[in-house]
């Protein structure tokens, strides 16, 4: 009997398609197919069967194939993508091509991947047989001897001449091919327990309320400041979940931040299967950690935000860490919270979910007021010696700094490498200087792509746009009016770097950015360096802000940050306190007292005021008054309809029709005026956004769905849209 097949492609087309096949059941619901779709063949996704189609018979094309390499995607997650393509009013297709590895969304075979292996034959001779010039080959036979098998890549490390060999002694019959499966990412074999650090009461008495809450599904907000042992409560929480045979999802905002509890894990549970998800995996490495997810052989899965959709058949407890980052939201194509997505999961799986942060979004805060998250807190650090750090202001009214550095910062990054203890000069601009510009005329440097400036990289002599990735050399004169006195303008890491040299010679400063740490494996390289106190002081930006803990970092200095006060944004406030919150927890986490110098020139600003307190409570509390006050979430929700173009007007005149669409909707629904987006424009690409908001998350997703679909039929080929439902960038 030929069978409907309603299959979801990677296209940006609201609908399913239909294909007939012969052989397919009930059983491949959620398995990969090869289709002809126009002129080209694509991989689609069978998401569901049907008796009939309401298109002609003739029109309806034929299965080429059903990919059976891998197991099907399991209804619970194909249930999970759905939701997510309806609350986010995103095409199925893509949503489903998205949440799969690069290797699934391609035709070839991608069964568990297996690697190369070798053995000795029968006739193999003995290596004492063979002359002893053959050293390359005595060396092969004896590891071969001693090792039974082994993979390609452990005989190719015994000499730069091996791979000629091994394809000589296979010719000669000494040696066979054969395949065998990667192994599981793990530890070394258990030799014991693992000695557990004492908790503290307050740790105590979140693992006993957590333990001792109905099965099902319960939503945790910790709200622990930094050094509090959240990492702690998470592991043992991750121990009980094993205990019972389950597995543990832990997500994580960004890559910098998996190596390292990676590493935690490993440690605490030697022998257990951990594997980690996240872009700096190659393709073949990504899907072995997705499909050993999804076989169950995997029980601990460590990921950024696109792990949120790994299938995980005993998922037991899902853990966000730092869920208040920014980072969970996906910020193109399909724009997702990892973080919602997640809470999602969990309600529908029935199981609990933790959120952990120093500095929770608002929003997570709220819902725990509400009642609908269950509040935890932990005020104390986890080392009993261990203080929270002195927080300080520097007012920049008084204190006038000199290539960014004021005097009181100086003496005290004086005294502490005088006392042997490390330093971090935070900054979160990167390269040599924001802006280049002519004294004479008054030329910026501007990026021709992006409604902004290029930045200095002095030391490679390029000027580069960090929005589109736009460079080019620095130029000689001012192209306006020719003046060669060109000067760069304000600090970024390189500058700062250049400076301290100047100040302290004879210390030992290492600069951590996006750009020192582009090449693989340097970021671990260099915290390395850091924990083994061969660097005196860090210049670095936010990617130094979370998760760190060094021991011997007992000063931490903040510039420029009082840019985020003059923000139109309405998170500014929340996104600074939150950002100094973590870059002042990096100092003095063992039992020497920490200090944490801000330059300000508005040192009597409240967010100021609740910094040095460290009081988040009292902070969240003044904002959310403000929030309700102006109508902003988590008070209301809101939906932002991108457009973008050659022409701003033609992106303008799009939104303009889109508005005229929802002003018959509901009255409850506040469509605001199609505006400039705050960058206008990027890659060369005109941009306009426009609002809409309404107080019941129920009544703006109705209006959405009715509004997606009236923007779907509207003809605008010059015009890319999307739309981006709870926005957080504006």
């Amino acid at each position: 009997m030929t069978q409907i097949l309603k299959i979801a492609l990677d296209v940006p087309l609201a609908t399913l398609f239909d294909y007939r096949a012969d052989s397919a059941g009930t059983e491949d619901i959620g398995r990969r197919v090869l289709v002809s779709f126009g002129r080209r063949k694509m991989v689609g996704m069978i998401v569901a069967l049907a008796d009939h189609s309401d298109h002609p018979a003739a029109q309806i094309k034929p299965v080429l194939q059903v990919l059976r390499d891998s197991p099907p995607l399991p209804q619970e997650i194909l249930a999970l993508l759905q939701f997510c393509s309806d609350y986010y009013h995103h095409p199925l297709g893509e949503v489903i091509f998205t949440a799969l590895p690069q290797r699934l969304r391609s035709d070839q075979p991608n069964a568990l991947p297996c690697r190369r292996a070798y053995a000795l034959t029968t006739v193999a001779p003995s290596p004492d047989e063979l002359p002893t010039r053959a050293v390359v080959r005595r060396k092969l036979l004896q590891f071969l001897q001693q090792s039974g098998a082994a993979p390609r890549e452990a005989l190719l490390d015994l000499s730069s001449s091996a791979a000629r060999h091994v394809k000589e002694m296979l010719a000669l019959g000494w040696i066979e091919q054969t395949e065998e499966a990667i192994p599981v990412p793990s530890a070394a074999p258990s030799t014991g327990a693992p000695v557990l650090p004492q908790l503290n009461q307050e740790q105590a008495t979140v693992v006993a309320e957590i333990h001792a809450a109905p099965p099902g599904f319960v939503p945790w907000l910790l709200l622990g400041i930094t050094g509090s042992g959240k990492t702690e409560i998470y592991l043992r929480l991750t121990a009980s979940q094993l205990e019972q045979g389950r597995q543990v999802l832990v997500l994580v905002p960004e890559i910098n931040l998996t190596p390292q509890l990676e590493a935690r894990f490993r440690t605490r549970f030697p022998g257990v299967p951990v594997v980690a998800l996240h872009s700096s995996l190659n393709d073949t490495e990504r899907l072995q950690h997705w499909l050993l997810a999804q076989s169950g052989a995997a029980r601990i899965v460590l990921g950024t935000r696109l792990a949120v959709f790994t299938p995980m058949s005993d998922l037991g407890l899902i853990i966000v860490d730092e869920e208040h980052d920014s980072s969970f939201k996906q910020q193109d194509g399909l724009r997702y919270s990892a973080r919602d997505m997640a809470v999602a999961r969990a309600k529908q799986r029935d199981i609990p979910i933790l959120l952990g942060s120093a500095t929770p979004s608002l929003e997570s805060y709220q819902n725990a007021l509400a009642g609908r998250y269950r509040l935890l807190r932990l005020t104390q650090r986890a080392v009993e010696e261990a203080q929270l750090p002195v927080i300080r202001r520097i007012d920049l009214r008084t204190e006038k700094p000199v290539d960014g550095l004021t005097a009181p910062l100086l003496r005290a990054l004086g005294e502490n490498l005088t006392r042997g203890r490390q330093s971090m000069v935070f900054i979160n601009r990167r390269g040599y200087a924001p802006v280049l510009t002519c004294n004479q005329c008054g030329w910026i440097a501007p990026c021709l792509r992006c409604s902004s400036k290029l930045v200095v990289h002095l030391r490679e002599g390029r000027l580069r746009c960090h929005h589109c990735g736009h460079e080019e050399r620095i130029p000689r004169a001012c192209p306006d009016c020719g003046n060669p006195d060109l000067a760069p303008v304000g600090q970024g890491t390189q500058r700062l770097e250049d400076v301290l040299t100047e100040h302290f010679p004879t210390a030992r400063i290492l600069r951590i950015d996006r750009d020192s740490t582009r090449r693989k494996h340097a970021l671990k390289e260099m915290l390395q360096e850091v924990h083994e106190e061969r660097v005196d002081i860090l210049v670095g930006t936010q990617i130094l802000a979370k998760g760190h803990d060094f021991k011997r970092l007992t000063l931490v200095g903040a510039l420029n940050v009082d840019g985020a006060l003059y923000s139109a944004d309405f998170r500014a406030a929340e996104r600074l306190f939150a950002l100094l919150m973590q870059v002042a927890g990096r100092a003095g986490r063992a039992a020497e007292a920490g200090t944490v110098l801000i330059q300000t020139q508005f040192p009597d600003h409240p967010l100021f005021e609740a910094l040095l307190r460290q009081d988040y409570e009292a902070f969240a509390a003044t904002q959310l008054v403000e929030r309700k006050q102006a109508g902003f979430p988590p008070f209301c929700h809101q939906a932002l309809l991108r457009a973008e173009a050659t022409r701003l007007e033609t992106a303008l005149d799009f939104l303009r029709k889109a508005r005229k669409l929802a002003a018959a909707d509901d009255p409850a629904i506040t469509v605001y005026d199609a505006v400039p987006a705050p960058m206008a424009r990027l890659a060369g690409r005109e941009r306009a956004q426009l609002l809409v908001q309404a107080e019941s998350r129920q009544t703006l997703q109705r209006f959405l769905h009715h509004w997606y679909s009236a923007l779907s039929a509207l003809h605008a080929r010059q015009t890319r849209w999307s739309l981006d439902v709870d926005p957080l960038d504006f």
